[in-house]
This record gives structure tokens, sequence and C-alpha cells, in this order.
């Protein structure tokens, strides 16, 4: 069994810089406001701190991080984070696709996502989207979603690039009879989160799982736990998304859960064993949340 443990939108703490005139007119000032307002005390270190040892404890072989490392996109949190993740393990163990917040403003390249291109690379070392990472029998496809959106908006996108290039892929690790996982930030399926942060071309990316197939599509972005499968060409997709792994239980976040994942051929066909780990503010500790079985 290949075990696959996913979490998403860590939302680091970063003491960041005065803002500069030019940032007090930008899109980052709301989200420092924001921050400033209350997301601090509910995004807390320490408890991503014992989130990662949660994971850890479990010896899991591949982690998968969807996206909003960031609060702000400042060109220091790219740095900060790349300290962050190595922390995690080898490079070739921890995928990371980017959220809305590691896209926040428009920004240079050499300033934002090339410091986590160790972990955000295919097998033959591009840093594009899609990337793919196959480890054994395991496929994991990582998409971007991540564009700069006016103020007020946390919405996503994939374009047609992507779209293509991931129908290609699904085919081809289909017909070769691998597990195909497909990571993003924001969430697939209709009704999950409110317009202005739903992902735009999400009926042509279910086009193509419906026309192409995939074992596992999973998600973060939004503040629960989510279920929402979308229809295949021989049956439902799962979809599975997490709330954010740093965020303590209160009236908007669910509060930190992540999930290890299984993946083994039974009959022939992928059997994926689900067990969930949510934080237990009373234990003060992450505690089995319940587990179950897709086929």
């Amino acid at each position: 069994m290949f075990r696959l443990a996913h979490f998403s939108d860590p939302h680091l703490h970063f003491d960041a810089p005065p803002p500069t005139l030019a940032e007090r007119f930008s899109k980052r000032s709301l989200s420092r406001l924001s921050w400033a307002r209350g997301r601090r005390e509910l995004q807390r270190p320490e408890l991503l701190a014992a989130a990662v040892a949660d994971v850890r404890a479990h010896a899991p072989d591949h982690w998968l991080i969807s996206g909003d490392i960031t609060n702000f996109s400042l060109p220091g949190e790219f740095v900060a984070a790349a300290a962050w993740l190595a922390t995690l393990g080898d490079a070739d163990d921890v995928s990371v696709v980017p959220g809305n917040h590691d896209a926040l403003v428009p920004l240079p390249p050499a300033q934002g996502w090339v410091h986590w291109r160790p972990w955000m690379h295919g097998d033959d070392g591009v840093a594009a989207f899609p990337f793919l990472r196959q480890r054994g029998e395991l496929a994991l496809i990582g998409l971007s979603t991540a564009v700069p959106t006016a103020p007020g908006m946390a919405s996503g996108r994939l374009g047609r690039a992507q779209l293509d290039a991931l129908a290609a892929l699904l085919a081809d690790l289909g017909a070769r009879g691998l597990a195909r996982v497909v990571a993003l930030h924001h969430p697939p399926a209709d009704g999950v989160v409110k317009r202005r942060k739903a992902l735009e071309d999400r009926a042509a990316l279910c086009a193509v799982v419906a026309a192409h197939g995939a074992e596992l599509l999973l998600h973060g972005h939004s503040r629960d736990a989510r279920f929402d499968p979308v229809p295949g060409p021989d049956g439902l997709v799962p979809v599975l998304g997490v709330p954010s792994i740093s965020a303590i239980p209160n009236p908007k976040d669910e509060g930190a859960r992540w999930n290890l994942l299984g993946f083994e051929r039974i009959d022939g066909r992928w059997t994926i064993e689900v067990t969930a780990r949510r934080w237990n503010p009373a234990a003060q500790a992450f505690v089995a949340a319940g587990g179950y079985r897709l086929r």
C-alpha cells in the first residue's frame, strides 16, 4: 500500500516588514487587515507544528500540500516557506501546488515560486504545470489554479493549456493502469465555496475528468472537510478537500484536519483507504476522526 498524507492552507506566520506606499494601495493591504483583525490568532504555528509531528508519526510515503502556504505573497514569505518545506523531509517526498494567497499580486518569478521549485516540479525536472510525479504505481498530477485577482476576490483559474495537458496525462496514465491523483487548490465541484472564491473553469476541468477519468482529486481552500464526487467515464470520481491545517476550530473554520490516504490494488481495482485526523482542542492533540474505503 502506498500512503499519501494530504493537508492544506498552512498560512505560515511571517513577520512582514512595514508596507511600502505601493503595497498600501494593493490587494496585500486587505490581507494584512484581515490578518491583523483575527486571522493571525486563528492560524496557529504551534498547531501546525503539532500537525507536522502527527503526519510524521504516521510515516507516509509522500506528503502533499495543496496551497496557501503564504498570506501576502511577499518575497520574504516565499524564502521562509522554502525553509519550512525543507524541514518536512526530502523534496522528492513532498509535493506542493500553489493557492490564491501564493499569487495574491503579480510578482516576478525570481521573487516567488522559484524558491519552491524542489517541491513543485515533475520527474522530468521541469517546473511547469501540470507536473507529474510518479511514485510506484501512484501518479500525482499537480495543477496550479493560483492567479492574481481583483481585491475582494479569491477565485482561481486553470486555463486551456493546463486542461489540455491534463487530458493527455490522464489518458496516458489511465492506459497504464496507474492510480491518478490530481492535486489543486480550488475545489472542482460546484457549490463548495462562494462564487468569488471559486474555480472559474471548474466545468471545463470536470469535463476533462468525465472524459478521461481519475482515481482521486484533492484540494484545499474550503474551510471544512469536503467530499464532493464528480462524474467520471465509469462512475463517480471522489473529490476530497481539507480545511486549513493550522486553523483553530471557530465559527468560520471547522479546524485543522488532514487525511492519510492508502492506495492499494485489490482484484484489479484501485482501493483508497481514507483515515481522517483532526485537531481536538480538549486533548490538545490530533485524534482519529474516522475512516472509510473508496473503490
